[in-house]
């Protein structure tokens, strides 16, 4: 099995950006009406993360289905290493105070497009 860091010198000589991010798999550890009582705290630490260009994206995911949300969370990171990320995670309040366990992954991003249409005289800004 390759090295993530052998595999992400592959990629960038193979022309790809290479990028390197931070996924966590967040999962429920308590009931719904526990991890109320630490959204706002959550939602507060996540608002500071993108404030400080850390937090890329956030939200939930469906069940195998497609048509529930589950609880499941995907969160991606921009942190300097892997424990830099895992030091972001710890500190999510949901993850302190044990509401939720995670699991954490170094994503290298090689293919896809991301683009921003900003309409000047609207206002409206959308991601496609």
């Amino acid at each position: 099995m390759p090295k993530f860091s052998d595999y992400k010198q592959a990629a960038r000589a193979r022309g790809s950006l290479g990028l390197e991010l931070f996924a966590v798999i967040s999962t429920p550890a308590v009931p719904p009406e526990e991890m109320q009582k630490h959204l706002p705290d959550h939602l507060a630490y996540q608002a500071q993360l993108e404030k400080d260009r850390v937090l890329f994206l956030a939200g939930p995911l469906s069940d195998t289905s497609g048509e529930n949300i589950e609880g499941v969370g995907l969160i991606i990171y921009r942190a300097a290493d892997l424990d830099a990320a895992r030091a972001i995670a710890e500190a999510d309040p949901m993850h302190a105070r044990r509401a939720r366990t995670y699991e954490l992954r170094r994503w290298l991003v090689n293919e896809g497009s991301l683009r921003l249409d900003v309409g000047l005289s609207t206002g409206n800004a959308a991601l496609a």
